[in-house]
């Protein structure tokens, strides 16, 4: 089964705002990832899931494989083995506290979906592609790497079709207006109270998602055994931040960890341009853990939805369902 998860925004460089004085300095790239929210995932079963994708491939009818491709989101380490900035990682502290004690390259306090996901097959958790290296794909491998939504690389995903993908899962667009980034952002531009931006970038999002079933049904038709199921990210995303008690969260506002306006600036852990950051006190009151990426309970009850969501929330098959699902 095939995941994938794009980001849709391109390259929007956010100026960070200091503690107490305003910093010049670029926050980060919001294409890659956030909650990345804004992007494709797709879970394929052979099983597979890029930017996210998650693709399950099935070796037996009684084993399956999980084989990710993503950004930030999805990415379990990769990016601790690339050359790339810091905007990009997350091996160092406080990231990983929650459940690994230590950090693992993932942007959260511990796991992400495609670890919940694995939980919920009874695989073990997917290991990073530079992790395994390519001989040892029993399980799947997880090819996320923070940033890739903007890399030519990520649509290379795409090709597990023909390595034998049949399921793929897809992930819509989810609205990035109101993540804590966005909303310091606004407070440096002089909007009060640090309101959202929507109109622009959840318009760009509701393009995407109203594209993406009709091309979906276009390669059911046009690639024998093509089979698909769609997770509205957009709306349960959107739900979590408008009523986050609903999802047992005191605030989805402010960040955990970061510094300045709502936590907003993506300086959790000190390693990036900005080092001065906050850390909160209890990391299960919060929706996000950082300025752009969710806590590991939100990721937990995301997965959730995916795997046992009726209809309204992934159609038309939810994950269980659809690992189930005969080619």
């Amino acid at each position: 089964m095939y995941f994938h998860f794009n980001a849709i925004i391109n390259q929007t460089h956010l100026q960070a705002i200091g503690r107490s004085e305003t910093c010049s300095s670029t926050l980060m790239a919001l294409s890659s990832s956030l909650f990345h929210y804004c992007g494709l995932c797709i879970f394929v079963l052979i099983a597979c899931f890029t930017s996210p994708i998650v693709s399950i491939g099935s070796h037996e009818k009684s084993q399956a494989a999980l084989f990710v491709f993503g950004d930030s989101v999805f990415d379990p380490g990769n990016n601790n083995y690339i050359n790339t900035i810091t905007d990009f990682q997350a091996n160092f502290r406080p990231y990983g506290e929650s459940f690994f004690k230590h950090p693992t390259g993932r942007f959260s306090d511990g796991r992400l979906i495609p670890d919940f996901i694995a939980e919920y097959a009874k695989l073990p958790l997917i290991p990073s592609y530079f992790q395994i290296g390519k001989q040892h794909f029993v399980h799947g491998v997880n090819f996320a790497s923070g940033g890739s939504g903007v890399l030519v690389e990520t649509l290379r995903g795409f090709g597990i079709y023909k390595k034998g993908g049949r399921k793929f899962v897809m992930f819509t667009a989810a609205p990035l207006g109101c993540v804590p980034i966005i909303r310091a952002l606004n407070v440096q531009k002089g909007v009060k109270n640090g309101n959202c931006i929507e109109e622009e970038i959840t318009n760009s999002a509701k393009m995407y998602n109203s594209a993406l079933p009709k091309m979906l049904k276009q390669l059911e038709k046009q690639l024998p055994g093509f089979k698909f199921t769609i997770f509205n990210f957009f709306n349960v995303f959107a739900e979590s931040i408008d009523n986050p008690t609903k999802y047992g969260f005191k605030t989805s506002k402010t960040a955990c960890c970061g510094s300045g306006p709502f936590r907003g600036i993506f300086s959790c852990g000190g390693k990036r341009h900005v080092k001065e950051y906050e850390l909160c006190k209890n990391v299960k009151d919060y929706l996000f853990f950082d300025s752009v990426h969710p806590t590991e309970l939100a990721y937990e009850q995301y997965a959730e939805l995916l795997w046992n969501g009726t209809t309204d929330v992934v159609a038309p098959y939810n994950l269980k369902s659809f690992f189930e699902l005969s080619t």
